[in-house]
Parts: structure tokens; C-alpha cells; sequence
């Protein structure tokens, strides 16, 4: 492969810029990108080729020039946009508050996170009781020089003596289970490799957790992902003696969990092969000779054990009830028919529940906000509990026995704050509040809603500076993701702050194939359905140009995962919707997203190229195959060499086929992270890199000037 290193740094033109017009680069010398015309697929008859295919090798030389190499263009790029300097310093002084998760309550022990503004990652306190002295328990920032490492999924005994937790590195899926005392602080000799969509759930001396076999070296981040499996791992052993719980060695694909009722009564085994639709399998623990018994044995909905009272188990699910309820049954009645309604399904999603002292709370989505229903432990509405506001609720933790809960709140204008709420009395008073230099009375969210090519009428959120006039000049970022469930709700971003202080605004639209009005929603952006999702997209770009929002030329379009497919479908179906698009870490390649780490599980939600009727749908929307020789709007696509979870080689062949392809004067870049993944754990320094960049790329290509 042949690169000009001295044209690639000298590729782009001096930057014009004036208060009313900016003007761009025409020029790009991109890499030349080697094409193996060799590599052709026959998918039922139909000849694809396969051109860029080599660089699905992340560890290859070749590879890793081409990534340099693009890096370098787009560095070069965003170096001489002026104002790049002024978004980050404007980041970064935004995020300099503090926050304050809510605690959770362990016997004596409160433990939480916290960050004092300036932490790439939150640390980890502990007090000995509600009034007692703070005291470091993690620091994760101590645990690597650039902050990539992170921690997660703690849990502590349930005799409050030992805490288990998760360290990932560079935002990889992949965990280390470590143990630690939480008298002495002290790490155990105690470590778990290869753990991967796992909880930790302690039982006796030990924990169960999901793992896999340990990869083939140097195909950790690509390597599909087989037979998971629980274990239980008791304290003071090694690994290798772990004692395999469950396994399914005839069905490769499928993920299984495993996790204990609160009082110990019950282990429940969860197998999926999606991401959408769970059997379920409960053991009795309190027997011994007691055998697992099955009670949902297809894949057809959703199902968990929430809680237990005594022998009867109540179950949240979706089976028969598209915007899901609560069942009770118990083990001498396992059948789905059987079940008996304990909270009924409601017009609205019911989201989760939890027990509180003894209150259940019960929460609710009803439009995209979040309403909390107190109950009595037989199931009975006592009341509502009041908000702080329009927005959303995290739900209420705390433990069985306890008077004290805790949850927190947020809107698109509202940092995330922490309210404590006694179950007895039901009065709430504010825990933690964040002082952030952001003054919500400044902005405004409105819920819009429009009609789908189809008539669905869609809502969304559009938020911005007040008196902000609507003459079709603002700069507009319309976000999306659509998809697996996921219900996108208002909160609060930093991010986002910082777009709407530049006068932008910022679009949220409740796409059908999330979870937001309950499965039916789902559905109808799922498998065959899914042009319904990029359609609705389209028409809330439509929405906000027709009724003078912003117009084409001020208008970005955004999405990250589900939602980089979301951008890359929309841009190569409608290169004229808008002016930037940023498909972040998307699913760009849907011919091929299933042969890579956990890719296959999202059959469930897309379909695969290996079913022919599958394929014929695939192929009208995948991004890479639909890049046509037209103008498209400027594009920065954004990607991570440690993503294995969206593996970088579809952001790579997107990248390629799109600068071979595009015939306007536009950029085409891409922005490859290093040391990064999917996008958890990622620390603030990054992000705000990131960030920066994607604001300055953003505006430049909006003909907006930060002063």
C-alpha cells in the first residue's frame, strides 16, 4: 500500500473564514485504499463484492498504516478549524462540577461514586453509616495513566463483608472480576478472566457470573463470541475450579446469566439469543436435591424474577402484555398460563419495580416521561410520588426492611440530581444537587409530534435558548436510535450544553423500534420493519426545516451504534437531508455484523444475510452497500480501535467506500479513537477531545462561527 505522508499532512487548504460564511476545503488527498477485487460473496444467487475486506484484520500492519494514515487527513482537518480550541476550553469548563451518584445502603456501609469535576473517572467512597467520615474505596484514576481504565458492576455479600467488582480496560467489553474486604480494604488473591455480559450475584461464600472460554490471542476485540456460560466461583480458589453451572454446548449463540433472589431462596438462569426475548430457568436453593425447572422455554418475550415473598415468585414480563406488568407465581407453577396478575399492564410502559421498606415502587414511561406509582407489598395503588419536574426518574433503591430510599432526577435542562424519600411517611427532601455554571430558566424542551411516511404519528423533543428566533438559520443536531428496546429519554449531556449555549438546537426524536410506547413500538422498527425507523428519522428532519427550525444547510444529523446505522442508512437513502452527518461506532456493514464478537445476537433484532428473505431486506439498507457516486453531506465518521462490541472494520469499509464514492466537495473523514471502545468508561479527558471535535466539524460545515 502507497502513502504520500508529506501530501497527507499538506492536504488541506488554508481556512477562510468570515463572521457570515466559512469556507471549507475542497481538496482531500485521502489514502489511497488498496481494493481485493478477488473477494466476492454469493449471498442466494446475488454476486458482492467485497473490496475493503482486509481491513476487518484490526491487528494487521496494513490495517494499522491505513488507520495512521486516515487519522493523520483528519487531524490535519480539524487542526485548522480556529475555533476547535475555544468548544474545548468551553467543555471543559462546563464539566468542572461535581457529581454525586445516589448511595447504596449495606448493612452499616454507604458506599457511592463521586467526582470533583476534574476526574477522568468518578471514585468510589465508602462511610461507616449515613454521618460517618468519607473514605476512598476505588480510585479508578489510580489504576492507569490516561484514565482508560474503569470500573464497574460492584456487589457486595450479602453478609456486607466482601465487595466484587469489575475493571475493563480501554472501554473493552471484556472484565476482570477482582474481590475486595471491605473491613480492611484489602484485595483478595481472588481473579476472574474473560468475563463478558455478566452480572456478579453472591450466594453463600461466592458469586455467580457469565464468562467465556478465553479467546484466541490476538482476536480478542474481533473473534465472534460462543458459548457463554455461568459459573460459581467460591472465595479463595482459583479459577480453573470454578464449578460450571449452566451451559448449553448445542446452541453456541446464546448468552446466559445467572443470579439469586435477594433472600437466597431462588437462582434463576436467564438464556437468551438476541437481544430481545429470554428463557427462564428457577432452581429452588433452599432443597438440595432440588433440579432446575423450566418455565419459559421459548424466546418469544420477555422475563425476569423481580422478587420473591416466600414461595411465591413475581415475575415482570412482557408475555401477553406488550407494555409489560408483574405476575405471580411459584415453582409448582411454571407454565405461562398459569401465571396470575399481580400489577396489571397499564396504556403506558411499566419500566421496572422495587421493593422499599415496605413500599413497592412502580415505574412508569408515559410519554416519554417518567411517572412513579407507590404501592403496598399486595400490590395495591396508594399514590404518586411527585417529581421534581417534567423528566426522569432513576427509580427508587433501597433495601427490604429499610425506611430510607433514594433516587435521582434530570430533563434536557436539569443536571442529574439526587433526592431521599422515607417509605413511611413517603416525604422526599433533596440529597445532592449539582452546581453547575448552567442555568436551566434559560432553555426550553417542547414534544412535538409529526406524521411518518406511513401516517404514525412520532413525537419529539426539540430544546433550546428561549426567544431562540425560528427563521431556518439555527444550527440543528437531530439525534436518533431506534432500536433493541432502548427508549431514548430526556437527560442531561454536557455535551448537549454546549451545543444549545452556541445558539444551537438540539432534536431528540422518539423513533419506533425502542421501548419508549412498549413492545409494539419495538416491533415496528424491527427486522422488516426497519425502513420504518430510518423513515420516521427522515421526516423529523423534514419537520424541523418545514416549520423553520433550521434548513438543510444548518442541519446534523447524529447517532451512535444502532444509531450510527440510523446516519448511515438516512444519509445514503437522503444525502440531501441535511449538511454534517456523524455516524458514531455505527452497524454499517449488515451483511456481515453477525461473523464478529457479539454481532450474531443482533439477528433477533435485524435479521442475517444467511436467510435469504433476510438478506433481500439487509441489502436495501446497509450502509456500505448503498453508497452510491452523489453528493453527500460532510461526514465524520467516528470509531475506536478497542470497540468489541461494534468492531471498527465497519466504520473502516464505510470510511473507504464513501471517499472512492463521493462526488461533492465535502469531507469524508473519519475519526478513529485509540485506546477506546464502544463508548462506557471512557474517560472525561476523551471525551472532551472527542467532543470538541465533533462540535467544531459540526458548525464549520453549518457555516457557523464560535466567537
Amino acid at each position: 500500500m502507497k502513502y504520500n505522508f508529506l501530501i497527507i499532512a499538506t492536504a488541506l487548504l488554508i481556512f477562510s473564514c468570515s463572521s457570515d460564511k466559512q469556507e471549507e476545503a475542497i481538496n482531500y488527498n485521502y489514502p489511497d485504499t488498496r481494493q481485493d477485487t478477488t473477494v466476492v460473496d454469493d449471498y442466494f444467487g446475488t454476486q458482492i463484492a467485497d473490496p475493503y475486506r482486509w481491513l476487518e484484520d484490526d491487528t494487521s500492519a496494513e490495517t494499522g498504516a491505513w488507520v495512521t494514515a486516515q487519522n493523520a487527513v483528519t487531524n490535519t482537518y480539524l487542526s485548522k478549524i480556529p475555533f476547535r480550541d475555544k468548544l474545548k476550553e468551553q467543555l471543559t469548563s462546563l464539566w468542572d462540577y461535581e457529581t454525586k451518584s445516589t448511595p447504596s445502603k449495606h448493612g452499616d456501609f454507604y458506599i457511592y461514586s463521586k467526582n470533583n469535576g476534574k476526574q477522568n473517572q468518578s471514585v468510589y467512597y465508602i462511610k461507616d453509616g449515613e454521618d460517618g467520615a468519607e473514605e476512598v474505596l476505588l480510585d479508578p484514576n489510580t489504576m492507569s495513566e490516561d484514565g482508560t481504565t474503569s470500573i464497574g458492576g460492584l456487589s457486595v455479600s450479602k453478609d456486607h463483608q466482601l465487595m466484587a467488582y469489575t475493571i475493563s480496560e480501554s472501554g473493552s467489553d471484556w472484565k476482570e472480576i477482582v474481590v475486595m474486604d471491605l473491613n480492611t480494604k484489602e484485595m483478595l488473591s481472588d481473579k476472574v478472566l474473560w468475563s463478558k455480559f455478566s452480572g456478579i450475584s453472591w450466594h453463600n461464600n461466592g458469586f455467580y457470573y457469565s464468562g467465556y472460554d478465553a479467546p484466541e490471542k490476538g482476536k480478542e476485540f474481533s473473534n465472534k463470541n460462543e458459548y457463554h456460560k455461568v459459573f460459581y466461583h467460591t472465595i479463595g480458589t482459583k479459577q480453573s475450579t470454578d464449578q460450571l453451572i449452566f451451559e448449553d454446548s448445542e446452541h453456541p449463540l446464546r448468552n446466559h446469566h445467572g443470579y439469586t433472589t435477594e433472600d437466597d431462596h431462588f437462582l434463576v438462569i436467564t438464556a437468551s439469543e438476541g437481544t430481545s426475548g429470554n428463557s427462564m430457568h428457577i432452581k429452588d436453593l433452599t432443597k438440595s436435591d432440588s433440579k432446575f425447572v423450566t418455565f419459559v422455554g421459548d424466546f418469544k418475550s420477555d422475563s425476569y424474577v423481580m422478587d420473591n415473598i416466600g414461595e411465591t415468585l413475581l415475575i415482570f414480563t412482557n408475555y401477553n402484555a406488550p407494555n409489560k406488568r408483574v405476575v405471580q407465581t411459584s415453582m409448582d407453577k411454571p407454565n405461562q398460563e398459569d401465571w396470575t396478575d399481580f400489577i396489571t399492564e397499564k396504556d403506558f410502559v411499566l419500566e421496572n419495580v422495587s421493593i422499599v421498606g415496605d413500599k413497592m415502587f412502580a415505574k412508569y414511561l408515559k410519554d416519554v416521561q417518567s411517572k412513579i406509582e407507590i404501592l403496598t407489598m399486595d400490590g395495591k395503588y396508594i399514590k404518586d410520588l411527585e417529581l421534581p419536574g417534567i423528566g426522569i426518574c432513576s427509580g427508587i433503591s433501597g433495601d427490604k426492611g429499610e425506611n430510607t430510599g433514594y433516587y435521582s432526577f434530570t430533563s434536557f435542562t436539569t443536571p442529574r440530581s439526587s433526592y431521599k424519600i422515607n417509605t413511611d411517611d413517603l416525604s422526599s427532601e433533596l440529597y445532592f444537587k449539582p452546581a453547575i455554571n448552567f442555568n436551566p430558566d434559560d432553555y426550553v424542551t417542547e414534544q412535538v409530534r409529526f406524521k411518518s411516511k406511513d401516517g404514525e404519528s412520532i413525537p419529539m423533543f426539540i430544546t433550546h435558548k428561549k426567544g431562540l428566533k425560528m427563521d431556518g438559520t439555527n444550527p440543528t443536531l437531530l439525534y436518533g436510535y431506534g432500536g433493541f428496546q432502548i427508549s431514548i429519554k430526556p437527560s442531561f449531556s454536557v455535551t448537549n450544553a454546549v451545543f444549545m449555549q452556541n445558539g444551537g438546537i438540539y432534536a431528540v426524536v422518539t423513533l419506533r423500534g425502542g421501548n419508549e410506547y412498549g413492545e409494539a413500538w419495538h416491533k415496528a422498527g424491527m427486522l422488516n420493519n426497519k425502513q420504518n425507523v430510518f423513515n420516521d428519522f427522515i421526516a423529523a428532519g423534514n419537520y424541523l426545516k418545514d416549520n423553520k427550525y433550521t434548513s438543510t444547510e444548518k442541519l446534523a444529523i447524529h447517532g451512535r451504534s444502532n444509531g450510527g446505522l440510523l446516519v448511515g442508512a438516512v444519509m445514503t437513502q437522503e444525502p440531501n437531508l441535511a449538511a454534517v452527518a456523524l455516524p458514531g461506532v455505527g452497524v454499517l456493514d449488515m451483511l456481515r455484523y453477525h461473523k464478529f464478537t457479539i454481532g450474531w445476537a443482533w439477528a433477533t433484532e435485524y435479521g442475517s444475510s444467511d436467510n435469504e428473505e433476510d438478506f433481500k431486506n439487509l441489502i436495501t439498507f446497509s450502509p456500505l452497500h448503498n453508497v452510491k457516486p452523489v453528493d453527500y453531506p460532510a461526514t465524520m465518521i467516528m470509531t475506536a480501535d478497542h470497540d468489541d462490541r461494534v468492531v471498527p472494520a465497519h466504520s473502516f469499509k464505510f470510511a473507504a467506500e464513501l471517499q472512492k464514492q463521493n462526488t461533492s466537495k465535502h469531507p469524508m473523514l473519519i475519526r478513529i479513537e485509540a485506546k477506546a471502545g464502544h463508548g462506557s468508561g471512557k474517560p472525561k479527558n476523551k471525551l472532551i477531545d472527542e467532543w470538541a471535535d465533533v462540535w467544531a466539524f459540526t458548525f464549520f460545515n453549518l457555516g457557523v462561527e464560535i466567537k
